[in-house]
């Protein structure tokens, strides 16, 4: 989930997703932030949003792959 999108971003996005009525589903659903913000209050608030992780800008393609590989 980017972070920093248009009209929504992506704290609020997951939030909402966490909250959809008659899908029980949005709760198993994983959601990792994509974001250039790296600080630990960042990983924190995406955290606090429901998000299950975090990844920062430039994306490390091993992580992103170990990312993956642990949530689907």
């Amino acid at each position: 989930m980017d972070i920093q999108m248009p009209v929504m971003d992506g704290y609020e996005a997951a939030k909402r997703i966490r909250r959809i009525e008659g899908r029980p589903d949005t709760a198993r659903l994983p959601i990792i932030a994509m974001t250039a913000n790296s600080f630990a209050e960042d990983v924190e608030e995406a955290l606090r949003a429901g998000m299950n992780g975090h990844m920062s800008k430039p994306i490390d393609f091993q992580t992103l792959y170990d990312t993956l590989k642990k949530w689907l």
